[in-house]
């Protein structure tokens, strides 16, 4: 696997530490083997359940879990919960080939900082897991709109009218799931240009988040 460029750690920086908590054995170790390629990634501990899953990230403390919703004892949602709850800094992106509309919704009212599906390539896994790290919140495209269209009407206040043609260009990159990093790459700017531009199109649009901005641009027909 070629070297994923998503991430922007310092090069001094210790390696993002990721606890998978997986049913199925294959997936568990595709996932690890995957992952560990990644030289600012370091895998340090898998579980099969959801109860040993909590156990085991009340001990590591890792940066990152990625969890499968479908586990047996106690399923990815409600351990999502309880790891959320005493370990808030730990970012949790859902691997899952489920797509349900509650299920979705109720992994990311749990806390779930992204929401994979099984199947997509390591490259868009890699980008949910830097997009939770860097705070944001990460849709797979194939469970986005499906989200979206569930959420909330975005404030009246908002509109894209106001947006200069680059933040438009930004918006519509942050609606397509990409994170900060790979905006920048794409739109040959630097991370803190991006970074600018985010926070401009969140103020203009009165939203507090980039999920919140993407369901401006869908009602709006920008995408």
């Amino acid at each position: 696997m070629s070297v994923d460029t998503s991430f922007n750690l310092p090069p001094e920086a210790p390696p993002l530490r990721v606890l998978i908590i997986e049913d199925d054995p294959m997936m568990q170790l595709g996932l690890e083997q995957s992952l560990m390629t990644h030289p600012q990634l370091e895998i340090v501990g898998q579980a099969e359940d959801g109860y040993l899953g909590v156990q085991a990230a009340l001990k590591l403390k890792p940066d990152v879990v990625v969890m499968d919703i479908g586990l047996p004892r106690l399923d990815g949602i409600a351990a999502t919960q309880q790891i959320k709850a005493a370990l808030p800094e730990t970012h949790v992106v859902m691997l899952t080939s489920h797509k349900t509309e509650t299920e979705i919704i109720a992994a990311l009212s749990s806390g779930a900082d992204a929401y994979c599906i099984k199947g997509a390539s390591v490259e868009r896994l890699l980008s949910a897991i830097a997009a939770a790290v860097e705070g944001a919140t990460y849709l797979d495209p194939q469970i986005a709109r499906q989200v979206i269209e569930n959420l909330k009407p975005p404030s009246p206040k908002g509109n894209i009218a106001n947006l200069s043609e680059r933040e438009l260009e930004v918006l519509k990159l942050m609606v397509e799931g990409y994170s900060n990093p790979e905006i920048a790459e794409k739109l040959y700017l630097s991370p803190n240009t991006v970074k600018t531009h985010v926070r401009g199109i969140m103020n203009k649009l009165s939203v507090d988040d980039r999920v919140q901005a993407a369901v401006v641009a869908l009602r709006s027909g920008l995408v």
